[in-house]
């Protein structure tokens, strides 16, 4: 199993990150992606997978960070994560996207020119994008309406836009992953959602230390709880959990490129 999306950096797993990864490796992970969110945690990122395979990561800022940096230094920023992309060790964009309740400290207009030098990166480097919306769908289609995605990809993290939304994006091409919530109870639009999604097209992460799945709700979550979201998966698809891991482990492989080594390594 591959978790597309864990916050590993977070300060929440300063206390105990080797006895996390310990369990993630003993609950059958053999990769896990770790999304950089801003400037500061780029270079350490990519230490932390020189020094770990199992351990890939993509570079790029968060629209929920914005509000704390310059508007005058995005382009600084957008220009040092071009280059540190051209150096190698980065296997996505992202993740970067469009988040309406950041709106207040960083105006739409903003959040989607930064987007749009994101796609721009992506496409000049043939990596794929890992793409945060929240509350912005309306701003994120009119962009995709515009602007040429990369051949590369776009993979919509915890995505959570019911199934109308999804159809948009699967037309555009996009790739799918869910989190935690789909073991919610009260879980509605992403179930829906998950049962319009193309086989090929979808994965699964944690979102970790957030979202945490059933019966951990409310709780750090962590990569090693990945099986409970493959399971809640498998069972709104009445499909076998081994079926859906295998699956969802090799549609990650083939996005990324086999940057995961296979799990015999």
């Amino acid at each position: 199993m591959i978790d597309t999306h864990c916050h590993l950096d977070a300060t929440r797993f300063d206390p105990d990150r080797h006895e996390v990864l310990d369990r993630a490796w003993a609950a059958g992970l053999h990769g896990i992606l770790v999304p950089g969110v801003g400037p500061e945690n780029w270079e350490p990122l990519l230490a932390m997978s020189r020094a770990e395979p199992r351990l890939q990561v993509g570079l790029g800022i968060h629209p929920q960070l914005l509000p704390d940096l310059p508007p005058e230094q995005d382009e600084e920023h957008l220009e040092r994560l071009d280059a540190l992309l051209a150096r190698g060790g980065a296997i996505a964009v992202g993740e970067c996207g469009l988040d309406g309740p950041s709106a207040a400290g960083a105006p739409m207009e903003r959040q989607v020119a930064v987007l749009k030098r994101h796609l721009e990166l992506a496409r000049k480097h043939g990596l794929p994008v890992l793409m945060h919306c929240f509350r912005a769908h309306p701003a994120l289609i009119e962009l995709f309406k515009q602007e040429p995605l990369p051949e590369a990809g776009v993979l919509m993290h915890s995505y959570g836009g019911g199934a109308d939304l999804a159809r948009f994006y699967i037309q555009k091409g996009c790739y799918f992953s869910f989190a935690g919530p789909v073991t919610w109870a009260e879980a509605r639009k992403p179930l829906d959602a998950l049962r319009v999604i193309p086989p090929d097209r979808l994965m699964a992460e944690t979102d970790a230390p957030d979202q945490a799945p059933t019966p951990h709700r409310g709780q750090r979550s962590e990569p090693g709880y990945l099986p409970r979201v493959i399971e809640g998966m498998a069972r709104v698809l009445g499909e076998p959990v081994e079926a859906l891991a295998q699956r969802t482990t090799e549609n990650a492989r083939r996005l990324f490129r086999e940057a995961f080594p296979p799990p015999s390594l």
